[in-house]
C-alpha cells in the first residue's frame, strides 16, 4: 500500500489537530496502520496502532489519554486525533502499514508514509 500523511501543523500548547494517513491506489483491509513520531534527535517511536477491520487499539503509555486512533474503511484513512498537545509531542509522524498484527518495531514495517510535521509552542 501506499501511504499519505498530512494533517500537521504548528499549534500553541493545549491544542489539538488530527492527522491523516491514507491509502492510494489500494486500500487498508488486512492490514495494521501504526503511527510513529520521531522528535529531533532522537529515535522513531510508536505512538498508536489500529487493525483496519478488527479495530484493536493500542498505544503508547505517553499518549494514553490524548491521543485517538481511528479508522474510516469507506475513505480508507486512519486518523490520530491529538488533544492536550504538549511541547513534547513535537515531533515528525509517520504512519506505517502491516499486513496481519500491528507491532511496534519500525523494522516490522515496509510501507511508510512521508510524514507529518507537527510542532507545539509553549
Amino acid at each position: 500500500v501506499q501511504l499519505q500523511a498530512s494533517g500537521g501543523g504548528l499549534v500553541q500548547a493545549g491544542g489539538s489537530l488530527r492527522l491523516s494517513c491514507a491509502t492510494s491506489g489500494s486500500t487498508f483491509g488486512g492490514y495494521s496502520t501504526t503511527w510513529f513520531r520521531q522528535a529531533p534527535g532522537k529515535e522513531r517511536e510508536f505512538v498508536a496502532s489500529i487493525g483496519f477491520n478488527s479495530g484493536i487499539r493500542n498505544y503508547a503509555d505517553s499518549v494514553k489519554g490524548r491521543f485517538t486512533i481511528s479508522r474510516d474503511k469507506v475513505k480508507n484513512t486512519v486518523y490520530l486525533q491529538i488533544d492536550s498537545l504538549k511541547p513534547e509531542d513535537t515531533a515528525v509522524y509517520y504512519c506505517a502499514a502491516r499486513l496481519g498484527i500491528a507491532s511496534r518495531d519500525t523494522v516490522s514495517y515496509n510501507n511508510w508514509g512521508q510524514g507529518t510535521q507537527v510542532t507545539v509552542s509553549s
